[in-house]
């Protein structure tokens, strides 16, 4: 008992002068979605939720977040589909768990994930971060080549969902316009990978040099980021030159050794409509069935069909209440297709928004977005 008395002295001081900060939010879809089969004309409706509860901690300078999700799939056609027989294949590459397995039920599935759960030490010179974290590499709008850890999908229905990885990360802050970050991550085979990054400002642009190594891949990048003059334009750059072994589906695994790198720019008018561009281009391309073979690989995003690839990113606000957005990507290659997702959102208050959007993927029927079907949507978001 006096063992749990003088804890209690000790840490209660410290507890009473804590900041403790808490948020609930749901956010739901209503879903017309093509087939994830290449060619097949099916399309499922279907309703997606996600409950999320986020709790974040702050002492001084130390601080902790977590945030865990509920996940609820309804539509029989769907959880019954192909294509989420796909999407239950998909986990964090950590060592541990971080999802319940599936609850079906006769109309639905489904489950509880950990989405963040890390904790650190920050101060005018250091930041030290243990746990299911969310690494940042790279400077594209659109596509990040850079990042091999946990990358955005644009095309994903929410392209900034994506897996944490358990992780421990040093940032070293060396001076005003320079940092040093040094990481090592745990995969889900236990080996671990590992990755830094120097950032600095010379003149006129940020600059950045990236490594990783793990021992499927090794990848060194760079990363360019400045304003055009006095134009208001703002250009970047980054590329990465990877050597990964992939599986082939033969006795042997090949190495496979290619650059990748993206150039664009962001420019924002007076009259609130803001335009990026970005091109992505890629020494090596990759066929459907290296990326079904390779679904496990840490690549799996940098594996794409085409060598080249364009984007305009657009976003207007017609008003506080109203705005819009329109993602254009057009995929160069023996046939020509492109993907179009445009999106307007309606903000009621501070608790509700309300989207309607589309996933419309166009061109020939043996193209790369031409071989599957458009997804439309109706999103309801509340958080409180």
């Amino acid at each position: 008992m006096l063992k749990w008395f003088l804890l209690f002295v000790l840490i209660f001081p410290h507890a009473v002068t804590a900041e403790f900060d808490y948020k609930i939010s749901n956010t739901n879809f209503m879903l017309s979605q093509g087939s994830e089969v290449p060619h097949a004309d099916t399309s499922y409706l279907y309703n997606y939720d996600r409950l999320r509860v986020q709790a974040d901690y702050k002492e001084e300078s130390f601080f902790a977040t977590a945030i865990a999700d509920g996940v609820n799939y309804l539509g029989y056609a769907y959880v019954h589909s192909v294509s989420f027989a796909y999407l239950k294949q998909i986990h964090s590459d950590t060592p541990f768990k971080t999802q319940t397995e599936f609850s079906d039920y006769r109309e639905g599935s489904a489950y509880a994930k950990l989405y963040r759960l890390y904790g650190g030490y920050e101060d005018n010179q250091n930041r030290v971060v243990l746990g299911v974290q969310n690494i940042q590499m790279g400077v594209g709008r659109i596509w990040t080549p850079t990042n091999l850890f946990n990358p955005k999908n644009i095309y994903a229905l929410e392209p900034d969902e994506v897996f944490g990885v358990a992780a421990l990360s040093y940032t070293r802050h060396l001076n005003e316009t320079s940092h040093l970050s040094v990481l090592m991550s745990q995969k889900a085979d236990n080996s671990f990978k590992y990755g830094a990054r120097y950032k600095t400002f010379l003149d006129f642009a940020d600059f950045a040099l990236d490594v990783m190594s793990s021992d499927d891949t090794k990848m060194l990048g760079y990363e360019v980021e400045g304003n055009l003059a006095d134009t208001g334009v703002e250009l970047r750059s980054e590329g990465a030159y990877i050597k990964n072994t992939l599986l082939t589906g033969l006795s042997t695994n090949k190495e496979r050794e290619f650059f990748q790198g993206i150039i664009g720019a962001d420019y924002g008018f007076v009259n609130g409509v803001t335009l990026a561009a970005e091109a992505l281009y890629s020494s090596e391309k990759f066929s459907y069935a290296e990326m079904l073979l390779n679904l496990e690989s840490e690549i799996l995003p940098n594996l794409v069909y085409s060598r080249l690839y364009t984007a305009l990113n657009l976003s207007y606000s017609f008003n506080i209440f109203l705005d819009g957005s329109l993602v254009y990507i057009e995929s160069f290659n023996d046939k020509n297709s492109r993907f179009i997702s445009p999106n307007i959102t309606y903000t009621l208050n501070d608790y509700h928004s309300f989207s309607l959007g589309a996933m419309i993927q166009n061109g020939a029927k043996e193209s790369e977005f031409g071989s599957f079907s458009n997804t439309y949507y109706f999103k309801w978001a509340l958080s409180f």
